[in-house]
């Protein structure tokens, strides 16, 4: 495989599918590593998929992701907004990290605008929906690419 990339979900986007769907969607979790599954064999890299509540999980998979990945995705969820430790994981890794929301967080809430994890990723995706993740692979390896 060219890139192995961690798909990395924060606080309750395990409950996608009936979590509000008005905003989410309707799609699983489930359903969106298969969509991500297909694009990466399309890429020809890996994905490793890992979803927590947890903030220190959450970083302890992005210090671990140092050893084992070229690259994460990172839908942070509600940590977006409020984890400076989760930016200082990033930093810390220095590997390439492509922010994703499914909903438009710059159309939403006032406090959602505000990104931690923006200033230390190479870009972000969002408003898209499910369909976002293929797009982040997709962005990220040519990223990776980039700076071979």
């Amino acid at each position: 495989m060219k890139y192995s990339i961690l798909i990395l979900n924060g606080p309750n986007l395990n409950l996608l599918g009936t979590r509000q769907p008005e905003v989410y969607g309707t799609t699983t979790l489930p359903d969106i590593e298969a969509l991500c599954k297909a694009k990466a064999e399309a890429l020809g890299v890996a994905v490793t998929f890992a979803q927590s509540n947890h903030e220190g999980a959450m970083v302890d998979m992005l210090h671990a992701a140092r050893t084992d990945h070229n690259g994460v995705i990172l839908n942070a969820g509600a940590y977006t907004h409020t984890s400076v430790a989760l930016m200082d994981a990033i930093s810390s890794t220095m590997l390439p990290v492509v922010e994703l929301h499914l909903s438009n967080i710059h159309a939403r809430e006032d406090f959602r605008k505000k990104s931690f994890i923006a200033p230390v990723a190479v870009g972000q995706i969002c408003g898209f929906g499910a369909a976002g993740y293929p797009l982040a692979l997709e962005a990220l390896v040519k990223h990776l690419d980039s700076t071979v």
